[in-house]
């Protein structure tokens, strides 16, 4: 039997999707809708339960308890139906190293069923939106991590499926091959897909519409990037001293930092006002810590999900 896309609705709806394996539980109530044409990203450090996620919504991993829906099927009653109607690019890529670049998406293109008299016409479109042309010819197991990247992108939408499924689709790639990458992922937007991704960058996580921060198997904020960062409160001031290691420490503990965390030799400091600049400098002085400058600066995804990741532990 076959289940008809939804024409309307959310692309994605999870309702307490929860996944444990034994004892252990990897995804905890999570809640989130996902609307059509929009770019959603999963958002968080390794093990925090994206890839589960992500993997139950594709119908790979049943929920231990919770629901979901993709294009309007269950994802716990009709997995098949739903994998046939998504695009998954996993972590690891599922490219067959022994097979050209046309090769690869031919073998994918014809798993989708996708009709033989459009077929070299999809894969010639394919190749040159992947930036392929001219090495279509070449083995995919010399190809380098970003056109590996690109390929394995193309054999995902080879079927050209209304939702697409990103696990990490840019860890270890240069920065520039990753815009590069993000630009493909706002041309299908335009046109239409729903994207998931998830990313352990924090940078990259701008790029999408909305984001979810997960931590520790939950989902502990959702917003649009810039409400997410609007959302911490107060203001953030960048601290330029001599020992940032030990002014971390020394700040935590002074009334009205919410949170403090390096960035590299500098610190970041979530405070509730900028009158706490001059607290700042008292306390780090007063330590024999000589301050170079402290000064309010515009805060990033980290700096927000810092702050949220310190909310939490306060509540527990």
């Amino acid at each position: 039997m076959t289940y008809p896309i939804q024409a309307s609705g959310p692309a994605v709806t999870a309702q307490d999707l929860t996944r444990r394996f034994g004892h252990f539980t990897a995804v905890d109530g999570v809640c989130f809708n996902i609307q059509r044409g929009e770019i959603f990203g999963l958002l968080g450090p390794n093990g925090a339960g994206k890839t589960t996620t992500i993997r139950m919504l594709c119908g790979i991993l049943l929920p231990s308890a919770g629901s979901a829906t993709v294009l309007g099927v269950d994802v716990a009653s009709h997995p098949e139906e739903v994998k046939q109607q998504i695009g998954y690019m996993s972590q690891k890529f599922a490219l067959y190293d022994d097979l050209t670049v046309r090769e690869n998406l031919d073998f994918y293109a014809r798993i989708y069923s996708v009709q033989r008299e459009t077929r070299k016409e999809r894969l010639d479109v394919l190749i040159d939106m992947a930036g392929l042309t001219g090495h279509d010819r070449q083995l995919t197991a010399n190809l380098s991590g970003a056109w590996r990247q690109r390929l394995a992108l193309a054999c995902a939408i080879v079927h050209q499926p209304a939702m697409l499924f990103l696990d990490e689709p840019t860890a270890g790639v240069d920065p520039v091959s990753r815009r590069e990458f993000w630009d493909l992922i706002y041309e299908m937007a335009s046109g239409g897909v729903t994207v998931l991704a998830t990313t352990h960058y924090m940078d990259e996580a701008e790029y999408c519409h909305r984001v979810g921060m997960m931590y520790e198997s939950r989902l502990i904020a959702l917003d649009s990037p810039d409400a997410l960062k609007a959302g911490m409160g107060g203001v953030l001031l960048e601290v330029e001293c001599s020992d940032p290691a030990h002014a971390e420490g020394l700040l935590a503990g002074v009334q009205g930092i919410s949170s403090v965390n390096q960035h590299g030799l500098l610190l970041h400091a979530s405070a509730a006002d900028a009158g706490m600049a001059a607290s700042i400098r008292r306390t780090l002085k007063s330590s024999g810590i000589s301050v170079q400058r402290v000064e309010e600066v515009i805060p990033s995804l980290e700096d927000a999900f810092v702050t949220m990741v310190h909310r939490e532990h306060t509540r527990g």
